[in-house]
C-alpha cells in the first residue's frame, strides 16, 4: 500500500497493490497498518456509505461540525469519479484551497480526508459507485454543506454538473465563512491530537 499526502494537510491518497491471477484479482483497498502509519492513528469506522451516480452527478461539498466531525475514506469500485478535498478549516494555512484525485477500479486508489475537511465528488461515468468508510454515524444536526459551484473546483468542462436540491441550495463558500458555519482549524488540530493519543 502506497500513501501520498495531498497538498491539504489531513488528506491522503492510498493506492494498494493488486494481485491478479487466472481467476481474476485480489486487492485490499483499506489496510489499517498502512493507514495508521501515514495518518498517525487508526480509522474508527462507525458507518459505511454506498452511492451510485450517473455521469455528471456532483455530491458535496459536505462536512460536519468538528468535533467530532466525520472523517471519510472513499474509493470507487465501479465507474470513475473525480474526488475533491477542500480545506474549510478557518485559520488553516491552506484555507480555501483544494486538491483532487481521480478514483477508479483500475487504480483501486482511495482518498482519506480528516474531520473538518470538505468532500465533493463528480461521477465521470454512468453507474459510478462511491464506497465510504466514515468515522462517525450520520448526524443530521451536525451535517453541513457548501455549494460546490461556488468554489473554483476542477469540474470537467465537458460534463454538466447535476446537484441535489439540498446541495444547490447550500450557502456559498463565502456565505458559510461569513456566517461562522465553517470549522475552526485550531479545533480540528486539537481533535487530531486527541485521536493520536
Amino acid at each position: 500500500m502506497q500513501a501520498r499526502e495531498l497538498k491539504i494537510s489531513g488528506a491522503f491518497e492510498f493506492t494498494p497493490s493488486v494481485f491478479p491471477d487466472d481467476r481474476g484479482l485480489f486487492v485490499a483497498p483499506y489496510q489499517e497498518g498502512a493507514f495508521a502509519a501515514a495518518v498517525g492513528h487508526p480509522l474508527r469506522v462507525a458507518q459505511t456509505n454506498h452511492s451510485e451516480s450517473k455521469r455528471g452527478v456532483v455530491r458535496g461539498v459536505h462536512f460536519a461540525d468538528t468535533p467530532p466531525g466525520q472523517a471519510k475514506y472513499v474509493h470507487c469500485p465501479r465507474g470513475r469519479m473525480l474526488d475533491v478535498v477542500v480545506d474549510l478549516r478557518v485559520g488553516s494555512p491552506t484555507f480555501g484551497e483544494w486538491d483532487a484525485v481521480e478514483l477508479s477500479p483500475d487504480a483501486f486508489n482511495a482518498i482519506y480526508l480528516a474531520e473538518g475537511l470538505g468532500h465533493a465528488l463528480m461521477a465521470l461515468e454512468d453507474g459510478t459507485i462511491a464506497s465510504y468508510l466514515c468515522s462517525e454515524a450520520f448526524n443530521p444536526k451536525a451535517e453541513r454543506a457548501v455549494n460546490p459551484l461556488s468554489l473554483d473546483l476542477p469540474w470537467p468542462t465537458d460534463v454538466t454538473p447535476l446537484l441535489s436540491p439540498k446541495d444547490a441550495a447550500a450557502p456559498s463558500f463565502a456565505e458559510a465563512r461569513d456566517a461562522g458555519l465553517l470549522p475552526s482549524y485550531d479545533d480540528c488540530v486539537a481533535w487530531y491530537e486527541k485521536l493520536r493519543r
